[in-house]
Protein backbone atom coordinates (compact mmCIF):
# COMPACT_ATOMS: atom_id res chain seq x y z
CA UNK A 1 0.00 0.00 0.00
CA UNK A 2 1.51 3.31 -1.05
CA UNK A 3 1.59 6.61 0.87
CA UNK A 4 -1.38 8.11 -1.00
CA UNK A 5 -3.68 5.21 -0.29
CA UNK A 6 -2.57 5.16 3.33
CA UNK A 7 -3.68 8.74 3.82
CA UNK A 8 -7.28 7.75 3.11
CA UNK A 9 -7.20 4.55 5.15
CA UNK A 10 -8.96 4.31 8.52
CA UNK A 11 -6.94 5.40 11.53
CA UNK A 12 -6.76 1.89 12.96
CA UNK A 13 -5.47 0.48 9.67
CA UNK A 14 -2.83 3.20 9.38
CA UNK A 15 -1.64 2.42 12.89
CA UNK A 16 -1.37 -1.29 12.09
CA UNK A 17 0.59 -0.51 8.93
CA UNK A 18 2.91 1.84 10.82
CA UNK A 19 3.50 -0.77 13.53
CA UNK A 20 4.20 -3.39 10.88
CA UNK A 21 6.79 -1.21 9.17
CA UNK A 22 8.35 -0.28 12.51
CA UNK A 23 8.63 -3.96 13.41
CA UNK A 24 10.38 -4.63 10.10
CA UNK A 25 12.92 -1.88 10.78
CA UNK A 26 13.53 -3.23 14.30
CA UNK A 27 13.96 -6.76 12.95
CA UNK A 28 16.43 -5.49 10.36
CA UNK A 29 18.50 -3.66 12.97
CA UNK A 30 18.41 -6.59 15.40
CA UNK A 31 19.64 -8.96 12.70
CA UNK A 32 22.49 -6.56 11.88
CA UNK A 33 23.55 -6.62 15.51
CA UNK A 34 23.32 -10.41 15.56
CA UNK A 35 25.78 -10.90 12.70
CA UNK A 36 28.89 -10.91 14.93
CA UNK A 37 27.19 -13.40 17.26
CA UNK A 38 26.24 -15.64 14.32
CA UNK A 39 29.86 -15.50 13.21
CA UNK A 40 31.03 -16.47 16.69
CA UNK A 41 28.63 -19.43 16.81
CA UNK A 42 29.67 -20.66 13.38
CA UNK A 43 32.67 -22.49 14.80
CA UNK A 44 35.23 -19.89 13.72
CA UNK A 45 37.35 -18.75 16.62
CA UNK A 46 38.72 -15.18 16.72
CA UNK A 47 42.33 -14.72 15.58
CA UNK A 48 44.91 -12.06 16.30
CA UNK A 49 46.24 -12.32 12.76
CA UNK A 50 44.32 -11.29 9.66
CA UNK A 51 42.85 -14.80 9.23
CA UNK A 52 44.24 -15.22 5.70
CA UNK A 53 44.15 -18.77 4.36
CA UNK A 54 41.85 -20.16 7.04
CA UNK A 55 39.13 -21.44 4.70
CA UNK A 56 38.78 -23.44 1.51
CA UNK A 57 36.18 -23.54 -1.26
CA UNK A 58 37.55 -20.25 -2.55
CA UNK A 59 35.66 -20.50 -5.85
CA UNK A 60 32.49 -19.60 -3.92
CA UNK A 61 33.93 -16.10 -3.45
CA UNK A 62 34.26 -15.43 -7.18
CA UNK A 63 31.59 -13.11 -8.56
CA UNK A 64 29.64 -15.23 -11.01
CA UNK A 65 28.10 -12.21 -12.74
CA UNK A 66 29.90 -9.51 -14.77
CA UNK A 67 27.56 -6.73 -13.59
CA UNK A 68 28.25 -7.46 -9.92
CA UNK A 69 32.00 -7.70 -10.53
CA UNK A 70 32.16 -4.38 -12.40
CA UNK A 71 30.55 -2.66 -9.38
CA UNK A 72 33.32 -3.96 -7.07
CA UNK A 73 31.03 -6.70 -5.82
CA UNK A 74 28.89 -4.16 -3.94
CA UNK A 75 25.84 -6.30 -4.52
CA UNK A 76 24.17 -6.43 -1.10
CA UNK A 77 21.56 -3.72 -1.78
CA UNK A 78 21.77 -3.68 -5.58
CA UNK A 79 18.47 -4.45 -7.31
CA UNK A 80 18.67 -6.89 -10.19
CA UNK A 81 15.63 -8.02 -12.10
CA UNK A 82 17.54 -11.00 -13.49
CA UNK A 83 18.92 -14.37 -12.43
CA UNK A 84 22.34 -12.89 -11.59
CA UNK A 85 21.01 -12.02 -8.13
CA UNK A 86 21.71 -15.63 -7.15
CA UNK A 87 25.42 -14.71 -6.93
CA UNK A 88 24.72 -11.57 -4.93
CA UNK A 89 21.81 -11.07 -2.56
CA UNK A 90 19.25 -13.82 -3.25
CA UNK A 91 16.44 -11.63 -1.92
CA UNK A 92 16.92 -9.43 -5.02
CA UNK A 93 15.42 -12.25 -7.07
CA UNK A 94 12.03 -10.75 -6.20
CA UNK A 95 12.68 -8.21 -8.99
CA UNK A 96 12.43 -10.98 -11.62
CA UNK A 97 9.13 -10.37 -13.42
CA UNK A 98 8.76 -13.60 -15.38
CA UNK A 99 11.67 -15.80 -16.51
CA UNK A 100 15.37 -14.94 -16.66
CA UNK A 101 18.46 -16.84 -17.84
CA UNK A 102 22.12 -15.82 -17.46
CA UNK A 103 25.31 -17.37 -18.82
CA UNK A 104 28.76 -16.26 -17.62
CA UNK A 105 32.15 -17.38 -18.90
CA UNK A 106 35.65 -16.00 -18.26
CA UNK A 107 39.22 -16.84 -17.34
CA UNK A 108 40.13 -16.07 -13.74
CA UNK A 109 43.65 -15.39 -12.50
CA UNK A 110 46.22 -18.18 -13.06
CA UNK A 111 44.31 -19.27 -16.20
CA UNK A 112 41.47 -20.76 -14.15
CA UNK A 113 38.36 -21.32 -16.26
CA UNK A 114 34.99 -20.28 -14.80
CA UNK A 115 31.50 -20.93 -16.18
CA UNK A 116 28.04 -20.49 -14.67
CA UNK A 117 24.40 -20.73 -15.71
CA UNK A 118 21.53 -19.28 -13.68
CA UNK A 119 17.78 -19.48 -14.22
CA UNK A 120 15.05 -17.66 -12.26
CA UNK A 121 11.28 -18.03 -12.63
CA UNK A 122 8.46 -16.11 -10.94
CA UNK A 123 5.66 -18.29 -9.56
CA UNK A 124 3.10 -15.54 -9.16
CA UNK A 125 2.40 -14.58 -5.55
CA UNK A 126 4.37 -17.60 -4.31
CA UNK A 127 7.67 -15.86 -5.05
CA UNK A 128 10.64 -16.57 -7.31
CA UNK A 129 12.63 -19.80 -7.61
CA UNK A 130 16.08 -20.13 -9.15
CA UNK A 131 18.57 -22.74 -10.29
CA UNK A 132 22.32 -22.35 -10.73
CA UNK A 133 25.25 -24.44 -11.92
CA UNK A 134 28.89 -23.38 -11.57
CA UNK A 135 32.00 -25.07 -12.92
CA UNK A 136 35.64 -24.18 -12.24
CA UNK A 137 38.46 -25.81 -14.20
CA UNK A 138 42.05 -25.33 -13.06
CA UNK A 139 43.50 -27.27 -16.00
CA UNK A 140 46.42 -29.70 -16.01
CA UNK A 141 49.29 -29.27 -13.58
CA UNK A 142 52.62 -31.04 -13.17
CA UNK A 143 52.76 -33.56 -10.36
CA UNK A 144 55.61 -33.06 -7.88
CA UNK A 145 56.87 -35.03 -4.89
CA UNK A 146 59.25 -34.30 -2.03
CA UNK A 147 62.35 -36.48 -2.33
CA UNK A 148 64.83 -36.81 0.60
CA UNK A 149 68.36 -35.62 -0.15
CA UNK A 150 70.94 -38.27 0.77
CA UNK A 151 73.04 -37.30 3.79
CA UNK A 152 71.08 -34.07 4.40
CA UNK A 153 68.12 -33.26 6.58
CA UNK A 154 66.02 -31.80 3.77
CA UNK A 155 64.01 -32.68 0.70
CA UNK A 156 63.97 -31.53 -2.90
CA UNK A 157 60.89 -31.01 -5.02
CA UNK A 158 60.92 -33.46 -7.94
CA UNK A 159 58.71 -33.24 -11.03
CA UNK A 160 57.46 -36.76 -11.70
CA UNK A 161 56.51 -36.19 -15.33
CA UNK A 162 52.87 -36.95 -14.57
CA UNK A 163 50.04 -34.42 -14.60
CA UNK A 164 46.81 -34.02 -12.65
CA UNK A 165 43.74 -31.82 -12.77
CA UNK A 166 41.71 -29.92 -10.19
CA UNK A 167 38.31 -28.30 -10.27
CA UNK A 168 35.07 -27.42 -8.53
CA UNK A 169 31.41 -27.77 -9.31
CA UNK A 170 28.29 -26.43 -7.59
CA UNK A 171 24.56 -26.83 -8.19
CA UNK A 172 22.09 -24.71 -6.29
CA UNK A 173 18.42 -24.00 -5.62
CA UNK A 174 17.24 -20.49 -4.74
CA UNK A 175 14.02 -18.92 -3.46
CA UNK A 176 12.94 -15.34 -2.79
CA UNK A 177 9.70 -13.70 -1.73
CA UNK A 178 8.50 -10.18 -0.99
CA UNK A 179 6.89 -10.64 2.43
CA UNK A 180 5.66 -7.02 2.62
CA UNK A 181 5.72 -4.09 0.21
CA UNK A 182 9.09 -3.11 1.71
CA UNK A 183 10.78 -6.30 2.86
CA UNK A 184 12.14 -9.12 0.70
CA UNK A 185 13.77 -12.35 1.87
CA UNK A 186 15.75 -14.91 -0.09
CA UNK A 187 18.15 -17.82 0.17
CA UNK A 188 20.35 -20.28 -1.71
CA UNK A 189 21.32 -23.85 -0.92
CA UNK A 190 24.12 -25.48 -2.92
CA UNK A 191 25.65 -28.90 -3.36
CA UNK A 192 29.39 -28.42 -3.93
CA UNK A 193 32.28 -30.70 -4.83
CA UNK A 194 36.00 -30.09 -5.07
CA UNK A 195 38.40 -32.50 -6.78
CA UNK A 196 42.20 -32.53 -6.69
CA UNK A 197 43.84 -35.34 -8.68
CA UNK A 198 42.11 -38.52 -7.48
CA UNK A 199 40.82 -37.22 -4.13
CA UNK A 200 37.72 -35.13 -3.59
CA UNK A 201 35.33 -33.73 -1.02
CA UNK A 202 31.61 -32.96 -1.14
CA UNK A 203 29.72 -30.46 0.97
CA UNK A 204 26.78 -28.05 0.96
CA UNK A 205 26.49 -24.33 1.58
CA UNK A 206 23.62 -22.01 2.49
CA UNK A 207 23.19 -18.28 1.81
CA UNK A 208 20.43 -16.00 2.99
CA UNK A 209 19.71 -12.33 2.42
CA UNK A 210 17.24 -9.55 3.11
CA UNK A 211 16.41 -6.28 1.39
CA UNK A 212 14.45 -3.52 3.09
CA UNK A 213 12.99 -0.61 1.11
CA UNK A 214 13.00 2.27 3.58
CA UNK A 215 10.43 4.48 1.88
CA UNK A 216 12.90 7.38 1.88
CA UNK A 217 13.21 8.05 -1.83
CA UNK A 218 14.87 4.93 -3.30
CA UNK A 219 17.08 4.09 -0.31
CA UNK A 220 17.31 0.39 0.44
CA UNK A 221 19.18 -1.46 3.16
CA UNK A 222 20.27 -5.06 2.83
CA UNK A 223 22.16 -7.88 4.50
CA UNK A 224 23.68 -11.09 3.19
CA UNK A 225 25.22 -14.07 4.97
CA UNK A 226 26.97 -16.41 2.53
CA UNK A 227 28.54 -19.85 2.59
CA UNK A 228 27.24 -21.37 5.81
CA UNK A 229 28.19 -25.03 5.91
CA UNK A 230 30.07 -27.70 7.88
CA UNK A 231 33.80 -28.36 7.78
CA UNK A 232 34.89 -31.10 5.39
CA UNK A 233 38.06 -32.96 4.38
CA UNK A 234 39.42 -34.56 1.23
CA UNK A 235 38.24 -38.18 1.06
CA UNK A 236 41.11 -40.54 0.28
CA UNK A 237 43.85 -38.08 1.24
CA UNK A 238 45.03 -40.03 4.30
CA UNK A 239 45.18 -43.33 2.46
CA UNK A 240 47.00 -41.96 -0.59
CA UNK A 241 49.49 -39.63 1.07
CA UNK A 242 49.86 -41.23 4.51
CA UNK A 243 49.04 -37.93 6.17
CA UNK A 244 46.15 -36.73 8.26
CA UNK A 245 43.38 -35.04 6.27
CA UNK A 246 42.73 -31.57 7.67
CA UNK A 247 39.17 -30.29 7.97
CA UNK A 248 38.56 -27.40 5.58
CA UNK A 249 36.26 -24.57 6.59
CA UNK A 250 33.70 -22.77 4.47
CA UNK A 251 34.51 -19.14 3.47
CA UNK A 252 31.83 -17.48 5.61
CA UNK A 253 31.04 -13.90 4.66
CA UNK A 254 28.66 -11.42 6.32
CA UNK A 255 27.71 -8.22 4.49
CA UNK A 256 25.64 -5.14 5.27
CA UNK A 257 25.00 -2.52 2.60
CA UNK A 258 22.85 0.25 1.23
CA UNK A 259 22.04 1.60 -2.22
CA UNK A 260 20.21 4.62 -3.59
CA UNK A 261 19.31 6.11 -6.98
CA UNK A 262 20.46 9.73 -7.38
CA UNK A 263 19.27 10.50 -10.89
CA UNK A 264 16.27 9.55 -12.87
CA UNK A 265 12.54 9.36 -12.58
CA UNK A 266 9.63 7.90 -14.42
CA UNK A 267 10.21 10.18 -17.42
CA UNK A 268 13.99 10.65 -17.24
CA UNK A 269 16.35 8.67 -19.51
CA UNK A 270 19.06 8.83 -16.83
CA UNK A 271 19.51 6.57 -13.80
CA UNK A 272 22.51 6.71 -11.47
CA UNK A 273 22.86 4.28 -8.56
CA UNK A 274 25.40 4.29 -5.72
CA UNK A 275 25.93 1.11 -3.69
CA UNK A 276 28.11 0.78 -0.56
CA UNK A 277 28.69 -2.27 1.62
CA UNK A 278 30.91 -3.57 4.39
CA UNK A 279 31.99 -7.21 4.53
CA UNK A 280 33.22 -9.37 7.40
CA UNK A 281 34.82 -12.63 6.12
CA UNK A 282 36.15 -15.40 8.31
CA UNK A 283 39.42 -15.65 6.37
CA UNK A 284 40.60 -12.07 6.05
CA UNK A 285 40.24 -8.50 7.33
CA UNK A 286 37.04 -6.48 6.99
CA UNK A 287 36.61 -4.77 3.62
CA UNK A 288 34.60 -1.98 1.98
CA UNK A 289 33.06 -2.12 -1.50
CA UNK A 290 31.75 0.93 -3.36
CA UNK A 291 30.03 0.62 -6.72
CA UNK A 292 28.25 2.92 -9.17
CA UNK A 293 26.00 2.22 -12.13
CA UNK A 294 24.70 4.69 -14.72
CA UNK A 295 21.98 3.80 -17.20
CA UNK A 296 21.02 5.84 -20.24
CA UNK A 297 17.58 5.23 -21.68
CA UNK A 298 17.52 1.81 -20.02
CA UNK A 299 19.77 0.54 -22.81
CA UNK A 300 23.40 1.52 -22.11
CA UNK A 301 25.13 1.09 -18.74
CA UNK A 302 28.50 2.31 -17.45
CA UNK A 303 29.76 0.87 -14.16
CA UNK A 304 32.70 1.35 -11.84
CA UNK A 305 33.76 0.39 -8.34
CA UNK A 306 36.47 0.30 -5.73
CA UNK A 307 37.40 -2.53 -3.34
CA UNK A 308 39.17 -1.27 -0.20
CA UNK A 309 41.56 -3.20 2.07
CA UNK A 310 42.59 -5.85 -0.48
CA UNK A 311 46.19 -6.88 -1.18
CA UNK A 312 45.89 -6.72 -4.97
CA UNK A 313 42.33 -5.83 -6.01
CA UNK A 314 41.12 -2.23 -6.15
CA UNK A 315 39.47 -0.72 -9.25
CA UNK A 316 36.69 -2.38 -11.23
CA UNK A 317 35.05 -1.16 -14.43
CA UNK A 318 32.42 -2.38 -16.84
CA UNK A 319 29.35 -1.74 -18.89
CA UNK A 320 26.27 -3.29 -20.35
CA UNK A 321 23.80 -3.21 -23.21
CA UNK A 322 20.12 -4.12 -23.19
CA UNK A 323 17.76 -4.49 -26.10
CA UNK A 324 14.09 -5.44 -26.00
CA UNK A 325 12.40 -7.24 -28.88
CA UNK A 326 8.95 -8.82 -28.91
CA UNK A 327 8.74 -9.24 -25.14
CA UNK A 328 12.31 -10.55 -24.85
CA UNK A 329 15.00 -8.48 -23.11
CA UNK A 330 18.50 -9.38 -24.29
CA UNK A 331 21.56 -8.29 -22.27
CA UNK A 332 25.31 -8.39 -22.45
CA UNK A 333 27.46 -7.26 -19.51
CA UNK A 334 31.21 -6.80 -19.25
CA UNK A 335 33.31 -6.58 -16.11
CA UNK A 336 36.98 -5.69 -15.61
CA UNK A 337 38.85 -6.42 -12.38
CA UNK A 338 42.40 -5.17 -11.76
CA UNK A 339 44.46 -7.65 -9.71
CA UNK A 340 47.73 -5.70 -9.57
CA UNK A 341 50.68 -8.07 -9.94
CA UNK A 342 48.31 -10.93 -10.79
CA UNK A 343 47.04 -9.24 -13.94
CA UNK A 344 43.48 -8.48 -15.01
CA UNK A 345 40.24 -10.41 -15.38
CA UNK A 346 37.72 -9.77 -18.16
CA UNK A 347 34.25 -11.14 -17.50
CA UNK A 348 31.25 -11.51 -19.81
CA UNK A 349 27.65 -12.33 -18.99
CA UNK A 350 24.91 -12.95 -21.54
CA UNK A 351 21.33 -12.77 -20.35
CA UNK A 352 17.75 -13.01 -21.54
CA UNK A 353 14.56 -12.10 -19.70
CA UNK A 354 11.01 -12.79 -20.82
CA UNK A 355 8.89 -9.78 -19.94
Amino acid sequence: MGPKSMSTAPQGLRMRISKSRLSMVIAFLVFSLMLPRLHAQSGIEPYDIERAGLSGWQFLKIHGDARLASMAGAYTATSHGDAGAIFGNPSALVDVQNLGVNFTNFTWIADIGYMSVTIAKRLGSMGVVGLSVTSVDMGEMDETINSPVAGENRTDVIITGKTFTAGDIAAGLSYAKRVTDRLALGGNIRWIQETIADVSMTNFSVDFGTTYYTGFKSLRLAMVARNFGPDQHLVGWSEKYQAEAVDIRMPLDFRVGMAMDFLGGETSPHLLTLSVEGTHPNDGPEKIHVGTEYWYNNMLAIRSGYRANYDEEDITLGGGLRYSISGLMLRVDYGYIAFGRLGQVHMFTLGASFE
